[in-house]
């Protein structure tokens, strides 16, 4: 019996969840299936997976409306497969708070080789790291971020984003340079930056049409700059 990490998928092609099913058998996980939205999220409830791969085109309740459910109810990473060349449903995946994608036709061992990557990051480190920025404290061990004590409701890539960004602050990096050092990528699409960076923005900058801490560098990308010692920048 395997009992590797969890990985539920969910797909109405049953060509593509048998492939996907067979590959990551291979590499030890443990499976389930489910062809419709409703299926996936009754076996989430019950089975805890520790990684959901969701088709964006699904009969009845679409990928996206999936993805938003299983946000309410745990922060369980989600790489959502998306039709060749529609960047507007990628966009629209990475806003509902998936944490990577992949086109079809994709490679089954790219897969598997993006749900490895997430899974190690998703265990964080052993040492614990306390970083923090005012009134913002990141504990790289527990893998949580608050406010003002309040809890963040970051997503894995966003906790991952700005743990970095602490790390490396007043300095600027490329959207390349970003999607290999959070995402692990040598190459991929710029717009997984752009719209994790502005998620973040949404749940740390006091306004995040005019934000103080991530910084656009125009022509380059981004730099993080933290709040001068003993200033306020919590909320209004």
């Amino acid at each position: 019996m395997v009992t590797g990490p969890r990985i539920l998928v969910v797909d109405d092609d049953p060509t593509v969840s048998d492939v996907v099913h067979r590959y990551f058998d291979k590499a030890g996980m443990s499976v389930q299936v489910a062809a419709d939205g409703n299926a996936a999220l009754e076996i989430a409830a019950r089975w805890l997976p520790d990684l959901v791969v969701l088709d964006l085109m699904l009969p009845g309740m679409g990928g996206l409306a999936v993805c938003r459910a299983l946000r309410e109810t745990r922060d369980v990473p989600v790489i959502m497969l998306t039709a060749l060349g529609e960047e507007s449903d990628r966009v629209l995946g990475l806003e509902q708070g998936a944490d990577d994608y992949l086109t079809k036709p994709f490679s089954p061992r790219e897969l598997v080789l993006r749900v490895q990557s997430i899974l190690r990051r998703a265990a964080g480190p052993e040492a614990s790291e306390l970083l923090t920025d005012g009134e913002i404290v990141v504990d790289s061990a527990a893998r949580q971020a608050t406010r003002d004590g309040a809890l963040l409701a970051l997503t894995m890539r966003e906790f991952e984003l700005l743990t970095f960004f602490l790390r490396h602050p007043h300095q600027a990096f490329d959207r390349a340079q970003l999607l290999e050092q959070v995402w692990g990528w040598t190459f991929g699409d710029s717009a997984t930056v752009t719209v994790h960076v502005r998620r973040l923005r949404e749940k740390i900058e006091i306004d995040a049409a005019a934000p103080t801490r991530i910084i656009t560098v125009w022509g380059v990308g981004y730099r993080y700059e933290p709040v001068p010692a003993g200033a306020a920048a919590g909320h209004t």
